[in-house]
């Protein structure tokens, strides 16, 4: 999470001094756009913009803004791509993040979308630019930088379970391994295993019963001879006969 919140700071820093120069931005279209003679439809795509800078850019000072707005739309891009692999997604974020990347498509219509306040860049066109020409491609970083901090904000509220390591490894690797050994035990064939005291205690117990074996077997035969000593009866010596 950390590293997106850097790279964002970094996006954002590019685009206020994009900010500054909104001007010769707006200047830069309408010259390509004239040396393009595509004066009557609006700039409605990154993928114009891309083809007004490669075959329509005469002047340095033009490339250097174009290419500056192609940047930042490029590095939005794969934020958003980063995005993804950060978090598995709910509902909310899902289509946070499915609207900033619909935007961020190279053929995707611009001419519509327009940033509100306190985005101040519409207000800068003239109506004409702003309505005809412009509006919808000034509005465009804006726009979904509004997104990827609302997508920021939603997930921070999430359960942190939830998250995963942005470099493709899980967050909660150490939390989880428990739960993964409980698992791979649940699966493999379980092995009663014997503590050593316990095994010392069940060898004792063996002995008593096998020195308990002898004694009763030792108990019985002696029983047994003194049985049959009764039945014999015990020896008499001969007594005297009367006469």
């Amino acid at each position: 999470m950390n590293e997106v919140k850097d790279t964002l700071k970094v996006i954002e820093d590019n685009y206020k001094l994009f900010l500054q120069q909104q001007f010769t931005f707006v200047g830069a279209l309408q010259h390509t756009r004239e040396n393009a003679h595509d004066m009557i439809r609006p700039v409605a795509s990154i993928s114009q913009v891309q083809s007004y800078m490669d075959h329509h850019c005469n002047n340095l000072t033009d490339r250097r803004i174009l290419t500056m707005f192609l940047n930042i739309c490029n590095d939005l891009s794969n934020l958003c791509h980063k995005l993804e692999t950060l978090h598995p997604g709910n509902s909310t974020t899902n289509e946070i993040l499915e609207r900033c990347k619909l935007l961020l498509n190279h053929s995707n219509d611009l001419s519509t979308i327009r940033a509100k306040y306190p985005h101040d860049v519409v207000n800068h066109l003239s109506c004409d630019e702003a309505k005809n020409h412009f509006g919808g491609v000034v509005s465009l970083i804006p726009i979904v930088l509004d997104g990827v901090k609302e997508w920021l904000s939603h997930t921070e509220k999430l359960p942190r379970r939830m998250l995963c390591n942005v470099s493709g490894g899980s967050a909660v690797t150490e939390k989880r391994a428990p739960q993964d050994a409980a698992a791979r035990a649940a699966i493999s064939p379980k092995i009663p295993s014997v503590h050593p005291e316990a095994q010392t205690s069940v060898s004792n117990k063996d002995c008593i019963q096998v020195q308990g074996n002898k004694h009763v077997r030792k108990k019985h035969e002696t029983d047994r001879e003194n049985q049959n000593g009764k039945l014999k009866g015990p020896w008499k010596p001969p007594g005297r006969h009367a006469f």
